[in-house]
Protein backbone atom coordinates (compact mmCIF):
# COMPACT_ATOMS: atom_id res chain seq x y z
CA UNK A 1 0.00 0.00 0.00
CA UNK A 2 2.94 2.15 0.62
CA UNK A 3 3.03 2.39 -3.27
CA UNK A 4 0.11 4.27 -3.05
CA UNK A 5 0.91 6.64 -0.46
CA UNK A 6 3.67 6.38 -0.92
CA UNK A 7 3.88 5.31 -3.26
CA UNK A 8 7.94 8.10 -8.24
CA UNK A 9 13.21 9.59 -14.72
CA UNK A 10 18.01 8.89 -19.58
CA UNK A 11 22.68 8.90 -24.05
CA UNK A 12 22.77 12.40 -24.09
CA UNK A 13 25.50 11.77 -26.54
CA UNK A 14 24.32 12.73 -29.83
CA UNK A 15 22.16 15.91 -28.93
CA UNK A 16 23.62 18.96 -27.22
CA UNK A 17 22.39 20.05 -23.74
CA UNK A 18 20.67 23.19 -25.16
CA UNK A 19 18.73 21.56 -28.01
CA UNK A 20 17.36 19.27 -25.29
CA UNK A 21 16.17 21.69 -23.01
CA UNK A 22 14.77 24.05 -25.77
CA UNK A 23 13.22 21.06 -27.68
CA UNK A 24 12.55 17.65 -25.51
CA UNK A 25 9.47 16.18 -26.43
CA UNK A 26 8.75 15.50 -22.77
CA UNK A 27 7.93 18.81 -21.84
CA UNK A 28 4.38 19.42 -20.91
CA UNK A 29 1.46 18.59 -18.98
CA UNK A 30 -0.29 15.19 -18.90
CA UNK A 31 -3.41 13.87 -17.31
CA UNK A 32 -3.95 10.35 -16.82
CA UNK A 33 -5.39 7.63 -18.90
CA UNK A 34 -7.74 5.27 -16.15
CA UNK A 35 -9.06 3.11 -18.84
CA UNK A 36 -5.02 2.27 -20.58
CA UNK A 37 -3.51 2.38 -16.66
CA UNK A 38 -3.20 -0.50 -14.85
CA UNK A 39 -2.04 -0.99 -11.07
CA UNK A 40 -0.75 -4.00 -9.41
CA UNK A 41 -0.21 -4.20 -5.77
CA UNK A 42 0.53 -6.85 -3.26
CA UNK A 43 0.46 -6.53 0.95
CA UNK A 44 1.00 -8.85 3.52
CA UNK A 45 -0.16 -9.02 6.99
CA UNK A 46 1.58 -10.90 9.88
CA UNK A 47 0.13 -11.44 13.07
CA UNK A 48 2.19 -10.77 16.32
CA UNK A 49 0.68 -11.44 19.42
CA UNK A 50 -2.64 -9.72 21.02
CA UNK A 51 -4.17 -7.44 18.30
CA UNK A 52 -0.46 -6.70 16.69
CA UNK A 53 0.17 -7.09 13.31
CA UNK A 54 3.69 -6.73 10.75
CA UNK A 55 2.39 -5.29 7.57
CA UNK A 56 4.56 -5.42 4.53
CA UNK A 57 3.11 -2.76 2.15
CA UNK A 58 6.30 -3.28 -0.46
CA UNK A 59 9.66 -4.76 -0.14
CA UNK A 60 11.71 -2.55 2.24
CA UNK A 61 8.28 -0.91 3.52
CA UNK A 62 7.46 -2.73 6.80
CA UNK A 63 5.29 -1.15 9.84
CA UNK A 64 4.60 -2.88 13.01
CA UNK A 65 1.29 -1.76 14.32
CA UNK A 66 -1.40 -2.91 17.35
CA UNK A 67 -4.96 -2.21 16.07
CA UNK A 68 -6.65 -0.21 18.86
CA UNK A 69 -6.71 3.53 16.59
CA UNK A 70 -3.78 5.06 18.73
CA UNK A 71 -1.44 6.72 16.82
CA UNK A 72 1.65 4.98 16.63
CA UNK A 73 5.36 5.64 14.97
CA UNK A 74 6.10 4.54 11.66
CA UNK A 75 7.70 4.76 8.19
CA UNK A 76 9.58 8.05 7.37
CA UNK A 77 8.54 9.63 10.06
CA UNK A 78 5.16 9.09 9.61
CA UNK A 79 2.72 8.05 12.39
CA UNK A 80 -0.08 4.72 11.84
CA UNK A 81 -2.97 4.13 13.29
CA UNK A 82 -5.68 1.09 12.39
CA UNK A 83 -8.93 1.08 14.23
CA UNK A 84 -11.15 -2.20 14.26
CA UNK A 85 -14.95 -0.46 13.29
CA UNK A 86 -16.31 -4.51 13.56
CA UNK A 87 -14.55 -8.07 12.87
CA UNK A 88 -14.18 -7.50 8.81
CA UNK A 89 -13.70 -3.38 8.88
CA UNK A 90 -10.45 -1.82 9.59
CA UNK A 91 -9.74 2.09 9.17
CA UNK A 92 -6.36 2.89 8.40
CA UNK A 93 -4.87 6.66 8.42
CA UNK A 94 -1.36 7.60 8.19
CA UNK A 95 0.05 10.87 9.23
CA UNK A 96 3.50 13.15 8.49
CA UNK A 97 4.01 16.06 11.35
CA UNK A 98 0.41 16.23 11.88
CA UNK A 99 -0.77 15.88 7.95
CA UNK A 100 -3.01 13.57 6.80
CA UNK A 101 -1.37 11.65 4.27
CA UNK A 102 -3.60 9.06 3.56
CA UNK A 103 -7.24 6.85 4.82
CA UNK A 104 -7.95 3.96 3.88
CA UNK A 105 -11.30 1.45 4.79
CA UNK A 106 -10.40 -1.97 4.58
CA UNK A 107 -13.33 -4.65 4.52
CA UNK A 108 -12.98 -8.39 4.23
CA UNK A 109 -15.82 -10.11 2.17
CA UNK A 110 -18.30 -12.61 4.48
CA UNK A 111 -15.88 -15.64 2.82
CA UNK A 112 -13.12 -13.75 4.00
CA UNK A 113 -11.49 -14.64 0.38
CA UNK A 114 -11.70 -11.14 -0.60
CA UNK A 115 -10.29 -7.16 0.96
CA UNK A 116 -11.56 -4.03 -0.51
CA UNK A 117 -9.51 -0.94 0.02
CA UNK A 118 -11.22 2.61 -0.15
CA UNK A 119 -7.91 4.21 -0.87
CA UNK A 120 -7.46 8.29 -0.60
CA UNK A 121 -3.84 9.81 -0.50
CA UNK A 122 -4.12 14.04 0.45
CA UNK A 123 -1.18 16.30 -0.95
CA UNK A 124 -0.09 18.99 1.54
CA UNK A 125 -2.32 21.65 -1.05
CA UNK A 126 -5.39 19.97 0.37
CA UNK A 127 -6.14 18.17 -3.05
CA UNK A 128 -6.84 14.40 -2.95
CA UNK A 129 -7.66 11.33 -4.99
CA UNK A 130 -9.24 8.13 -4.59
CA UNK A 131 -8.41 4.50 -5.75
CA UNK A 132 -10.59 1.55 -5.50
CA UNK A 133 -8.55 -1.52 -4.71
CA UNK A 134 -9.93 -5.23 -4.66
CA UNK A 135 -7.69 -7.48 -2.94
CA UNK A 136 -7.74 -11.57 -3.52
CA UNK A 137 -6.14 -13.63 -0.45
CA UNK A 138 -3.50 -16.16 -1.59
CA UNK A 139 -2.16 -16.76 1.58
CA UNK A 140 -3.67 -17.31 5.08
CA UNK A 141 -7.23 -18.73 6.03
CA UNK A 142 -8.83 -15.96 8.07
CA UNK A 143 -9.09 -12.12 9.55
CA UNK A 144 -6.77 -9.72 7.65
CA UNK A 145 -3.88 -12.16 8.21
CA UNK A 146 -2.35 -13.11 4.74
CA UNK A 147 -1.01 -11.86 1.70
CA UNK A 148 -2.94 -10.05 -0.56
CA UNK A 149 -2.76 -9.18 -4.08
CA UNK A 150 -4.68 -6.82 -6.26
CA UNK A 151 -4.48 -6.08 -10.10
CA UNK A 152 -7.62 -4.55 -11.39
CA UNK A 153 -7.19 -1.19 -9.79
CA UNK A 154 -7.11 2.16 -11.49
CA UNK A 155 -5.82 5.52 -10.92
CA UNK A 156 -8.06 8.67 -10.70
CA UNK A 157 -9.06 10.53 -13.34
CA UNK A 158 -8.15 13.51 -11.87
CA UNK A 159 -4.33 12.55 -11.84
CA UNK A 160 -1.97 14.90 -13.84
CA UNK A 161 2.03 14.93 -14.37
CA UNK A 162 4.03 18.10 -15.50
CA UNK A 163 7.35 18.04 -16.82
CA UNK A 164 9.33 21.15 -17.17
CA UNK A 165 12.69 21.78 -18.87
CA UNK A 166 15.77 21.86 -15.68
CA UNK A 167 18.77 23.80 -16.50
CA UNK A 168 20.78 23.03 -19.78
CA UNK A 169 19.73 19.44 -20.07
CA UNK A 170 17.85 17.82 -17.91
CA UNK A 171 14.22 17.87 -16.61
CA UNK A 172 12.05 19.05 -13.54
CA UNK A 173 8.89 16.13 -12.98
CA UNK A 174 6.46 16.71 -11.00
CA UNK A 175 5.57 12.96 -8.74
CA UNK A 176 1.86 12.34 -10.58
CA UNK A 177 0.95 10.74 -6.86
CA UNK A 178 2.37 13.33 -3.99
CA UNK A 179 3.96 16.73 -4.30
CA UNK A 180 7.51 15.67 -4.77
CA UNK A 181 9.39 16.93 -7.74
CA UNK A 182 12.46 15.76 -9.46
CA UNK A 183 14.92 18.19 -10.93
CA UNK A 184 17.56 16.47 -12.16
CA UNK A 185 20.18 16.19 -15.29
CA UNK A 186 20.86 12.56 -17.27
CA UNK A 187 24.36 11.98 -16.11
CA UNK A 188 23.77 9.25 -13.87
CA UNK A 189 24.54 11.24 -10.60
CA UNK A 190 21.80 11.49 -7.99
CA UNK A 191 19.82 14.65 -7.32
CA UNK A 192 17.75 15.70 -4.22
CA UNK A 193 14.07 15.55 -4.59
CA UNK A 194 12.33 18.40 -3.25
CA UNK A 195 8.62 19.87 -2.51
CA UNK A 196 6.49 19.61 0.77
CA UNK A 197 6.07 15.27 0.85
CA UNK A 198 9.73 14.71 0.22
CA UNK A 199 11.50 13.45 3.32
CA UNK A 200 15.40 14.06 3.33
CA UNK A 201 17.92 11.85 1.59
CA UNK A 202 15.52 11.01 -1.12
CA UNK A 203 17.44 11.27 -4.54
CA UNK A 204 17.16 10.78 -8.28
CA UNK A 205 19.29 10.11 -10.56
CA UNK A 206 18.78 9.39 -14.76
CA UNK A 207 19.27 8.18 -18.22
CA UNK A 208 18.35 9.14 -21.54
CA UNK A 209 17.95 5.53 -23.43
CA UNK A 210 16.90 7.07 -26.87
CA UNK A 211 15.21 10.11 -27.48
CA UNK A 212 11.50 8.74 -26.20
CA UNK A 213 12.46 6.63 -23.47
CA UNK A 214 13.67 7.67 -20.23
CA UNK A 215 14.68 5.95 -16.69
CA UNK A 216 15.03 7.37 -13.62
CA UNK A 217 16.57 5.24 -10.07
CA UNK A 218 15.03 7.21 -6.83
CA UNK A 219 16.71 5.83 -3.77
CA UNK A 220 16.32 6.38 -0.15
CA UNK A 221 19.21 7.28 2.31
CA UNK A 222 21.05 5.82 -0.90
CA UNK A 223 18.97 2.32 -0.73
CA UNK A 224 17.04 1.87 -3.77
CA UNK A 225 13.71 2.50 -3.75
CA UNK A 226 12.17 1.62 -7.21
CA UNK A 227 13.22 2.16 -10.84
CA UNK A 228 10.87 4.38 -13.32
CA UNK A 229 10.62 3.93 -17.35
CA UNK A 230 9.41 6.73 -19.38
CA UNK A 231 8.53 6.05 -22.75
CA UNK A 232 6.97 8.00 -25.54
CA UNK A 233 4.86 7.09 -28.05
CA UNK A 234 6.05 8.01 -31.46
CA UNK A 235 3.34 10.55 -32.19
CA UNK A 236 4.85 12.29 -28.99
CA UNK A 237 1.11 12.36 -27.49
CA UNK A 238 1.35 9.99 -25.18
CA UNK A 239 3.87 8.99 -22.13
CA UNK A 240 3.46 5.59 -20.21
CA UNK A 241 5.23 5.48 -16.72
CA UNK A 242 6.30 1.94 -15.86
CA UNK A 243 7.45 1.50 -12.30
CA UNK A 244 9.89 -1.28 -10.68
CA UNK A 245 10.28 -1.92 -7.23
CA UNK A 246 13.55 -2.50 -5.56
CA UNK A 247 14.05 -6.61 -5.98
CA UNK A 248 11.56 -6.69 -8.74
CA UNK A 249 11.76 -7.26 -12.18
CA UNK A 250 8.59 -6.63 -13.41
CA UNK A 251 6.52 -3.17 -12.85
CA UNK A 252 3.85 -3.36 -10.84
CA UNK A 253 2.40 0.08 -11.49
CA UNK A 254 1.65 0.99 -15.69
CA UNK A 255 0.36 4.81 -15.59
CA UNK A 256 -0.60 6.06 -19.43
CA UNK A 257 -0.91 9.92 -19.65
CA UNK A 258 -2.23 11.54 -22.68
CA UNK A 259 -0.75 14.95 -23.48
CA UNK A 260 -3.36 18.05 -22.60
Amino acid sequence: MLNRILQSLLVAGLITGTLWAANDPFVGKWKVNPGKSKLTDEMKVEAAGANKYVITFQPGAVDTIVVDGTEQPALSGSTLSITAKGPNNWKVVRKKDGRMLLTADWTLSADGNTLTDEFTGYESDGSKSTTHFVYQRTTGSSGFAGTWDSDNAKPDSAMKLQIKSYEADGLSIDDPQIQITRSLKFDRNEYPDSGPDAPPDLTSSGRRLNERSLEITRKYKGKLIDTQQFELSTDLKTVTLSIILAGENKPRNIFVFDRE
